[in-house]
């Protein structure tokens, strides 16, 4: 009876009997499962899609694609996909509401702020001028915004480049007063711009110490011997990314000798540290690489040149040893989210000492150890050796890690400390008419003084003159007492956070943490605004070289400062 029923009698949804019906598709089923989406439902889905184009930095002519169309399809039938001219619509009203969320940030905090710029070209051979804002909020944390990936519509010249720095400013309504700094490269149309700036509105022109540290060593390595023991390291390479058959017999050669098994590093001749990763892979890998060329059934005689020389390969070592510390001081300069440019100085000095008292045996080794350290010398002479009261010592001295300057003559820190009180003092004074000011708005409806007593005073009253004059004592021995217990305590340990000591003591010393944030913030590099153009480049892709330039500033833009206008 029950199998009878089952073949016979199948009950259906509406209670009825009737024949055993078919078995549903899944589309039949999914559709089933799923009425059309409501106008909030949708607008939702809408805005999940937007999201994944900006974040993951996709093209807006997915929506376009009959595989993801299948993909939205099958997985809400109910949906229906909007087109890719509603997505750029969407895409244009979020960043006019992150650009008003991102300037009222910026115009809310009482901070001094950095700005970061460079000059990209995309894959369609259009020019991108990138600059990034850099300050420390009331909470004591760094925070940095992408402003713009504007496209420049004239030549490059340091009269563009500064009027077009000026033009994001008043974008962004930040005052030209609250700028402190502009990092920028050694290209010498913005270093030249970069000047133009600090006459007209005083913004300190700070070279990039990436880029610096890239030329020091440039220079270092053009020697001939180090040319010819790099340029072979560098064709053995090559040997064996092209050759799987050697890559497998080298597999094999690591696990015979307990080598770790790590592939061979390229060279990328614009960029000093891969070379120095190409040459410390290769000297951890001697023996199975020399090992693996050996092999005659893998190498011909023709090809036995491949294998360094012995006097190549202690060369290297002595190469690889020499270039360490300016690898180790390059990887922590190209940091973004903590305090940095206070520690260029110290670092210099310590790359300086390591550099000069370093003993190598080969001479092609000693001339690099000698131009190296002309190079240090000669590009921060005058940033940390003749004005040492300059933005960024004066950030060494106002980071509680290295308020003792050790990096200093005695003469030099008596300078430098003085300038912390002169700014200091001037910053103190700034405060107090602040004060004042708005002490006067306050007042100003008050009944005012009788004619007399005003015509009486006219001349000023010897009273208060000398009021006016021991509140400038007061003033002048208040700042001396906050700069010399400042400088007198003993300093933060090097792993410790300073925006943090700095957050905790704000109370302590409130004139010199006002200071602190104008200096703390800026970077020692250029990295924040060429981190853009690596944002920039999967967006103006060889598939979207058509997009627009301002589409992909606007892209950019939300990728970049995605934390203004996500969802939680």
């Amino acid at each position: 009876m029950h199998e009878h029923m089952k073949r016979k009698h199948v009950v259906t949804d509406e209670g009825e009997t009737s024949a055993r019906k078919k078995q549903l598709t899944m589309s039949e089923f999914v559709q089933r499962r799923n009425p059309p989406c409501t106008p909030q439902q949708a607008a939702i889905v809408t805005d999940v899609i937007l999201n994944m184009f900006v974040t993951d930095m996709r093209p807006m002519s997915m929506v376009e694609d009959e595989g993801f169309k299948k993909m939205v399809g099958t997985l809400n039938p109910g949906y229906i996909l909007p087109s890719r001219t509603h997505f750029t619509k969407l895409m244009e009203r979020k960043y006019q509401e992150a650009f008003q969320k991102i300037k009222s940030a910026i115009n809310t905090t009482n901070s001094r702020m950095a700005l970061t710029t460079d000059i990209w070209t995309s894959v369609a051979t259009e020019a991108y001028l990138g600059i990034t804002c850099h300050y420390i909020g009331n909470d004591w944390k760094m925070t940095s915004v992408c402003l713009t990936t504007m496209p420049p519509e004239d030549r490059h010249t340091s009269t563009n480049i500064a009027e077009w720095l000026e033009e994001v400013a008043v974008k962004f309504e930040i005052p030209s007063e609250k700028i402190c700094a502009i990092v920028h490269d050694n290209g010498s149309n913005i270093v030249a711009a970069a000047k133009l700036l600090e006459e007209k509105h005083g913004w300190s022109s700070i070279r990039c110490t990436g880029h610096t540290l890239q030329l020091v060593i440039n220079a270092a390595l053009k020697n001939t011997g180090i040319q010819r023991a790099v340029g072979a390291a560098r064709c053995l390479v090559e040997h064996f990314k092209k050759s799987e058959q050697a890559c497998s017999k080298l597999k094999d050669k690591q696990k015979q000798m307990g080598t770790p098994e790590h592939k061979l590093v390229q060279d990328v001749s614009t960029r000093w540290n891969i070379t120095f990763y190409m040459i410390n892979r290769l000297i951890e890998q001697r023996w199975p690489v020399t090992a693996t060329l050996s092999d005659p059934s893998l190498t011909h005689r023709d090809k036995r040149y491949l294998d360094l020389k012995p006097d190549q390969w202690s060369l290297l070592e002595e190469l690889c040893t020499a270039l360490k510390p300016f690898e180790c001081a390059t990887v922590f300069m190209s940091g973004q989210k903590y305090i940095i440019v206070s520690s260029l100085p110290p670092l210099v000095k310590g790359l300086l000492k390591s550099t000069e008292g370093a003993a190598y045996d080969s001479a092609s080794v000693k001339s690099f150890r000698v131009t190296a350290v002309e190079q240090l010398q000669n590009r921060w002479k005058e940033t940390l050796f003749d004005q040492v009261d300059n933005p960024v010592v004066l950030s060494s001295a106002l980071d509680p890690r290295f308020r003792r300057l050790k990096f200093l003559s005695p003469e030099q820190i008596i300078t430098v400390q003085a300038k912390v009180q002169a700014k200091a003092l001037a910053a103190r004074r700034e405060m107090v008419q602040q004060q004042i000011t708005t002490s006067t708005i306050r007042t100003a409806a008050e009944p005012s003084t009788s004619l007399l007593d005003s015509l009486l005073e006219s001349g000023g009253s010897s009273d208060e003159e000398s009021r006016e004059e021991k509140a400038e004592e007061d003033l002048n021995t208040l700042i001396r007492n906050e700069v010399l217990a400042y400088f007198g305590e003993r300093p933060l340990a090097k792993e410790e956070n300073p925006l943090d000591w700095w957050r905790d003591n704000k109370d302590k010393y409130p004139t010199l943490a006002k200071l602190a944030k104008s200096y703390l913030c800026i970077p020692s590099s250029s990295t924040p605004s060429e981190r853009l153009f690596s944002a920039a480049g999967n967006i103006a892709s060889k598939k979207r070289a058509s997009l627009s330039p301002e589409h992909v500033d606007m892209l950019t833009f939300l990728h970049s400062n995605s934390k203004f206008w996500k969802s939680e």
